[in-house]
């Protein structure tokens, strides 16, 4: 369960929406501050995989096929070369991010809400994509997916859009079938029950599309650095516990949240996809660049071995 440690009351949905559209320019801003500044440490959109374009030559590796070696590059050295050429198949990408209630936190320890930095995760993203060339929707907006400016408008028209003042955004992604080769990217807190939270993530995976989730922690969620008496609020229900001393809770909470964790990695590598935790008090450059390089390395899709600060 999500919980609110600020003692903060929560703002009624309507004023969260308007509150919401009203970040849209700096948010938009942040967003492409970061994307350049992650696109600066790529070469573009530009990856191993089926194309006319010619990339590079790299050097042949156990796993190559006799028949992917370039023997006329190769006679000129003593090594055996293989010809790589560039992926230029445009892919879909659908882009989800939780702004459920307990997404509009924010801690002493963090200098944003878990809202804010997902939303400038998810916009960075797809100004990298389509400057790529590949085509972006927000899931469960109904919209085709689209390329270029255009896509990214849409994208931020559904997030940001004026909504139904009595709907209440969930935690969990909307169910959507989408084509077999497509990605998903999930951004969110993933605080829900473990059992409920899986099961919809297994409807998602059904189709056979390539996903990656992203939790959004506050680092006072990921540490519980509280001391003595504090009263902890629900946020998404009306609850609250008072404790003593806050800092006895902090070994079994810690566990708690690492079993919920493991049990999201198990179930995202038991179908190919990839799992990443990303705090609040750290860059939005690091989870981005992350995120981007695997999307962008098809062989990586559902590996353990996929670096930076918190892939898996």
């Amino acid at each position: 369960m999500a919980m609110d440690f600020s003692h903060r009351s929560q703002s009624t949905t309507l004023a969260r929406a308007q509150e919401l559209a009203a970040t849209l320019p700096p948010l938009m801003a942040e967003a492409e501050r970061v994307a350049n500044t992650v696109e600066q440490g790529i070469h573009g959109r530009r990856r191993v995989g089926p194309g006319e374009s010619f990339w590079q030559f790299r050097r042949y590796d156990t796993g190559d096929t006799a028949s992917s070696v370039d023997w006329r590059q190769s006679a000129r050295s003593q090594h055996l070369f293989v010809r790589e050429n560039e992926w230029d198949a445009a892919q879909s990408v659908w882009i989800w991010c939780d702004r459920s209630a307990s997404m509009d936190y924010c801690s002493p320890f963090a200098s944003c809400r878990k809202l804010d930095r997902g939303l400038v995760l998810g916009l960075a993203l797809a100004s990298l994509l389509t400057r790529g060339g590949e085509r972006i929707a927000a899931l469960g907006s109904g919209d085709l997916p689209a390329s270029g400016r255009s896509g990214l408008h849409h994208l931020s028209e559904r997030w940001f859009g004026v909504q139904d003042p009595d709907h209440v955004h969930s935690g969990l992604p909307p169910l959507q079938d989408l084509p077999r080769y497509a990605s998903l990217i999930l951004i969110g807190d993933f605080l829900e029950p473990t059992d409920e939270l899986i099961k919809r993530l297994r409807a998602l995976a059904q189709s056979g599309t390539q996903g990656h989730l992203l939790q959004v922690l506050d680092p006072a969620e990921a540490d519980l650095p509280f001391q003595g008496r504090t009263e902890f609020q629900g946020v998404e229900e009306d609850l609250k516990f008072l404790v003593g001393q806050a800092e006895s809770l902090r070994s079994a909470y810690k566990d708690r949240l690492r079993a919920h964790q493991d049990q999201l990695l198990e179930m995202t590598r038991s179908v190919g996809w990839s799992f990443a935790t990303h705090r609040t008090d750290h860059p939005a450059t690091s989870a981005l660049l992350a995120l981007y390089s695997v999307i962008s390395t098809p062989s990586l899709h559902g590996s353990s071995k996929l670096g930076s600060e918190v892939w898996p």
